[in-house]
């Protein structure tokens, strides 16, 4: 699954710390998520859209290929 999470933190201003405080999981999480190697449960996903005031589908692209192979 891709996602915009690197984009939307830099856009905002805020360090992959800050982030991961905000949210309450580890840097390494949101290093994680941010190179794809990584797909939140679906509550730190709703956390992370309600952080950033959208919808998840807006943050998390599903890509249908990705699950074909």
């Amino acid at each position: 699954m891709k996602n915009r999470l690197k984009v939307l933190r830099v856009m905002h201003g805020m360090t992959q710390e800050e982030l991961a405080r905000r949210l309450g999981v580890t840097r390494q999480t949101i290093i994680a998520i941010e190179k794809g190697k990584y797909d939140p449960s679906l509550k730190l996903a709703f956390k992370i859209a309600k952080l950033f005031n959208m919808k998840v589908e807006d943050i998390f692209l599903y890509d249908e290929a990705e699950d074909q192979s």
